[in-house]
């Protein structure tokens, strides 16, 4: 019979080199202080590499956090412009909304969810640091122009199975296959799920603001205009393109205002084109809003729109009524007309494939591309 013997020490070991106690008292007194006085401050180091985005809010960098014995991270630092407030209080009241917000965000560790770092005031300026995330937004990989320069790099074969598979070219730009823009949907579920568990409305859910990484896995990014449930800021920022109704009318807003805005993303990836066209009319783009449910099978290819489930979902979104749309961002993936039965179906069509990692390999591709 064979015996195994575990040690009960499981302390991590020294392998090679000397074995004896170390001959540094004075070190081992600074790191004994250390531990003993809980308490710690030191100085961090910024670099602003180059711009990263700008809009309403502000300006985002990539930065360069610099430690110690040559430690460097990159990450994103937004500085928010003081710019549409009429007062530093009102600055200050919007910054503590964000604060707020920013700290409920950075407990959360989801994959989904952009991940927070700090929050800062630099002379009364407020900066949030947070995850670089190294991949495209989902209003970059929309643009033709990819597809166009991609294509002559690929052989015939992996060009017809990115078609067929994952984007083909739409009426606009490009346009996501069912199954992958369902993937993107779901891992945007799952972060819109995990905020509003946390009482957080994200407040402008965009194709730019939705991250594809380089795993393939999508994050939802930009928590500017989020703020706590029972806390809706009078004034507050949204993109109307992708506002719920509610939003434009100055109405209560909800979680359900997220699924509808990811609808009408979802929409956009479907059907290779802008949900609504351009106007400066409020009530017009209300108009086009409240008319998107009927005007599917129009915008829609005849391969989704043929699809029912497919439609179903779609509606369960962008219903112009909160109360007829998904109750809550778990119950759209999970709901008999939700995201995961979706993708049932097309696996027991035999109609699926390995989307995470068909959407990884196509964004390594992209990204050599922009490397050469």
């Amino acid at each position: 019979m064979q015996t195994t013997t575990f040690a009960d020490d499981f302390r991590t070991r020294t392998i090679g080199g000397s074995t004896e106690p170390g001959n540094t008292p004075e070190l081992m007194s600074r790191y004994q202080l250390l531990i003993d006085d809980r308490k710690l401050q030191w100085m961090t180091y910024h670099k602003l590499d180059r711009v990263l985005g700008s809009g309403g809010q502000g300006v985002v960098f990539l930065s360069t956090r610099r430690g110690a014995d040559g430690f460097a991270l990159p990450v994103a630092m937004k500085v928010f412009s003081p710019e549409r407030f009429g007062s530093q209080a009102g600055y200050d009241e919007a910054m503590a909304r964000i604060g707020t917000v920013a700290a409920s965000v950075a407990r959360i560790q989801h994959e989904s969810v952009l991940s927070v770092h700090d929050f800062i005031d630099r002379n009364r300026i407020r900066i949030l640091i947070m995850e670089w995330i190294d991949g495209y937004d989902l209003r970059d990989l929309l643009r033709l122009e990819r597809m166009s320069k991609i294509r002559g790099r690929l052989s015939q074969r992996r060009w017809d199975y990115i078609n067929n598979v994952i984007v083909t070219a739409g009426p606009s730009h490009a346009r996501f296959k069912a199954g992958v823009a369902v993937a993107i949907v779901r891992d945007c579920l799952a972060g819109l799920a995990a905020l509003h568990r946390e009482n957080i409305v994200h407040g402008d859910i965009k194709t730019s603001n939705i991250m594809i990484k380089r795993t393939g896995h999508a994050k939802l990014i930009d928590i500017g205009s989020a703020f706590e449930m029972g806390k809706q800021p009078q004034v507050f920022t949204c993109t109307p393109i992708y506002a719920a109704p509610e939003v434009l009318e100055n109405a209560p807003v909800s979680p359900r205002s997220d699924l509808a805005s990811l609808g009408y993303v979802l929409v956009e990836l479907l059907s290779g084109q802008p949900c609504f066209s351009e106007t400066d009319s409020l009530r017009s783009l209300l108009e086009q809003k409240r008319s998107l449910p009927n005007r599917l099978h129009e915008i829609l290819p005849h391969e989704v729109s043929c699809n029912a489930h497919l439609m179903n979902f779609c509606k369960g979104l962008i219903s112009p009524d909160p109360s007829r749309r998904f109750p809550s961002a778990e119950a759209a993936e999970l709901l008999k007309e939700g995201a995961a039965s979706f993708h049932r179906q097309l696996v027991l069509s035999d109609l699926a494939s390995e989307y995470d990692n068909d959407i990884r390999v196509w964004i390594e591709e992209l990204k050599l591309l922009d490397q050469e």
